[in-house]
């Protein structure tokens, strides 16, 4: 039921959910996850490459081990669709100040990948970027001082520099609450970070209340930088939604359009989700309900975009849509 804390969101026209999701669950990965879920997806070398999060505990008892039990995986693809998993994970961070490393973000910058992640340390929380060859081994180019997280790369330079987006958590100098926003920064070198400036504000977005942050690296059009973000809203009036003893909160994808020449710039944006929670693989059955968390985002050469997501912070699954679509949506709404 609809309330004025609460509202009911449904997804753009524009987009179809792919019939054979979810794509990866767990009972696909050899080593026994409780979840797999917010993956960072690209094309390397005429493949698909997914690198996704492993979660680990018990689904019948609802339960889930200690953080550092997280990992990432990695799976490849012929089609973006069906995925053949490694049967090991690909990198868990062996370092005494690291609790766990998680939420990767592909990016593919002049023949090389790149993966933007989250690790949790034991004085706070960092967003990290690496670069790999082989997805077996991993060179830590860059580490944020705490906190920050969600960091996604654009594909090229832009100005001379190499550009990310970004979600700090100021909860100090936002009041002690929620309050988190969309930021950007350059660099000379993918080391090195600074120029920021504040991109996506929580009150910009009017099915957001709690937090707004970088979703799936920014994809290139002749319109300009099409990009997703998650969105959250929360409501005190939510019940348990998982197996939390109770989830508030409500993750839809959103999308808008940059300027090519001035990331910083928002040329448009849609003011309803892209994406929320409706299928029954995102609002039942997982550790945390009603989240959609879009991490990849693949544009063909026919036009077609395909957008995965993380689903109930348990499986991971795939949208598509067509980019012209996508782009009418950031700038008329429909």
């Amino acid at each position: 039921m609809e309330t004025a804390l609460q509202p009911l969101l449904s997804s753009s026209r524009i987009i179809q959910r792919h019939p054979a999701n979810p794509i990866l669950a767990p009972a696909d990965v050899p080593y026994h996850p409780a979840m797999v879920f917010n993956a960072g997806v690209t094309k390397y070398e005429n493949n698909y490459v997914m690198v996704f999060r492993n979660d680990y505990g018990d689904e019948e008892q609802q339960t889930i081990l200690p953080h550092e039990t997280t990992n990432l995986g990695i799976a490849y693809s012929k089609d973006g669709v069906k995925w053949d998993v490694a049967p090991t994970p690909c990198w868990s961070w062996n370092d005494e100040e690291v609790i766990r490393v998680y939420d990767p973000r592909l990016t593919v910058i002049e023949g090389r990948c790149y993966m933007c992640f989250a690790v949790d340390t034991k004085h706070g929380v960092r967003g990290g970027i690496a670069v790999t060859e082989d997805f077996s081994s991993f060179e830590v180019l860059s580490l944020s001082v705490p906190d920050n997280r969600n960091m996604v790369l654009f594909p090229e330079k832009i100005g001379g520099a190499y550009v990310r987006l970004e979600r700090p958590f100021p909860v100090y100098g936002r009041g002690g609450i929620d309050r988190f926003d969309t930021w950007i920064s350059d660099s000379p070198d993918l080391r090195y970070w600074g120029n920021s400036k504040l991109l996506l504000g929580v009150e910009q977005v009017p099915f957001a209340n709690d937090k707004v942050g970088p979703g799936a690296p920014p994809i290139k059009t002749d319109r300009g930088w099409l990009t997703t973000f998650h969105a959250v809203d929360i409501a005190p009036d939510r019940g348990k939604n998982g197996w939390e003893s109770a989830w508030k909160k409500r993750y839809c994808a959103g999308i808008m359009l940059l300027d090519l020449d001035d990331p910083s710039r928002i040329v448009g944006m849609s003011q309803s989700p892209l994406l929320a929670p409706e299928a029954a693989y995102e609002t039942a059955g997982g550790f945390r309900n009603h989240v959609i968390f879009p991490g990849g985002m693949v544009l063909e050469d026919t036009g077609e975009v395909k957008i995965y997501y993380g689903a109930a912070d348990t499986v991971e699954c795939l949208a598509t849509a067509d980019v012209n679509d996508l782009i009418r949506l950031c700038l008329e709404g429909v």
